[in-house]
């Protein structure tokens, strides 16, 4: 599903050029749940990034299914993502004029699929949230917030789903909850997930964790 060699990124800085990625090589399976971990700085989100088509890496190349994301443009990498991808991020990102049905109808309208609000409905009753419809993101808590992302980013039946910290803004106890609905939503629907977390519990859950220090590849081994 995912797959990269030799994958780097490199940034000017006021103090020259620094690699915030090196030397990445990488292969991720259809239907595998894995879990990017290390410390803040390691280089975990920017390599969601290149591996979500948001970025152009610096050197190698990255596939995405029979996507090779480093020779397209943003267009092209636009259109892979509508295809394949669904994003669960920290700060939720839901559009604060839109109750929660209409968030989740949203790329379904955009992507002409027809019965967006039956759809939506659906999905938002899944992830447990049928009193909530007609509600907007203020005036639900952050673990509903981030249940309306998750339903968002179902919706489009993604191949891969990758969650940036998703419980990151969560108590520890509404944390657990929604990761336990990422994992039944992956096995369910066959969709590879891939975190980003410094939550090594969490990384446990996974069938493989890589973990990344400087920029680098320490290890990629299966999650004990």
């Amino acid at each position: 599903m995912v797959a990269a060699s030799d994958l780097g990124k490199r940034v000017d800085t006021a103090d020259g050029a620094l690699d915030i990625l090196a030397d990445i090589e990488l292969r991720i399976g259809a239907g595998e749940a894995v879990a990017i971990v290390g410390v803040s700085g390691s280089g975990k989100s920017p390599l969601l990034g290149l591996r979500a088509g948001l970025d152009v890496p610096s050197s190698g190349q990255i596939r995405l299914a029979a996507h090779e994301l480093n020779r397209l443009d943003e267009d092209g990498r636009a259109r892979v993502r509508s295809q394949l991808v669904g994003f669960v991020f920290q700060s939720f990102q839901l559009l604060p004029g839109m109750t929660a049905l209409e968030n989740v109808m949203l790329p379904l309208e955009l992507a002409g699929e027809p019965e967006p609000r039956l759809q939506a409905t659906r999905l938002l009753q899944r992830v447990g949230l049928a009193a909530r419809l007609a509600h907007y993101p203020k005036q639900l808590s952050g673990g509903e917030q981030q249940r309306v992302a998750i339903a968002r980013a179902f919706s489009m039946q993604p191949a891969i789903l990758f969650a940036d910290e998703p419980t990151g803004n969560l108590d520890s106890a509404t944390g657990r909850t929604i990761i336990d609905l990422l994992f039944e939503l992956n096995r369910e629907r066959g969709t590879t997930l891939v975190l980003v977390t410094h939550d090594e519990a969490l990384a446990a859950r996974c069938d493989r964790h890589i973990r990344l220090e400087a920029g680098r590849i320490v290890n990629g081994q299966d999650a004990a």
